[in-house]
């Protein structure tokens, strides 16, 4: 019987018995690539464009430690300028964001953050 392929268990399934471990640090990171989806499914940009920006956002942090905020940023910072680039200028991103901050000031902990 061959020896196995080192590059075969370097890349074999993990132990389907072990817990699953949480993929997204936080929320709000899952949420800035469901926004980038939903930009996506809904034409506003295509993928080719959110895989070249993010690309190019994690190359400018290279220099950054390597993890799940770092690529958060990373993620958030090609979105806004996705964002940017099919219309919704920095003034808007600006007064959303503000918005955001401001909800999240007023719930109360353990609930949905609304605006």
């Amino acid at each position: 019987m061959p020896a196995p392929d080192p590059a075969f268990e370097r890349f074999a399934p993990d132990d389907p018995l072990a817990p699953d471990a949480p993929v997204f640090a936080e929320p709000w990171h899952a949420q800035v690539l469901a926004m980038a989806d939903t930009m996506i499914a809904a034409g506003h940009i295509s993928a080719i464009d959110w895989a070249e920006a993010l690309g190019a956002a994690l190359r400018a942090a290279s220099d950054q430690p390597d993890t799940p905020d770092t690529y958060y940023i990373a993620a958030l910072g090609a979105l806004e300028k996705l964002s940017a680039k099919a219309g919704i200028d920095a003034t808007q991103q600006a007064h959303r964001k503000d918005a955001w901050a401001e909800a999240y000031r007023r719930t109360p902990h353990g609930q949905p953050v609304t605006l």
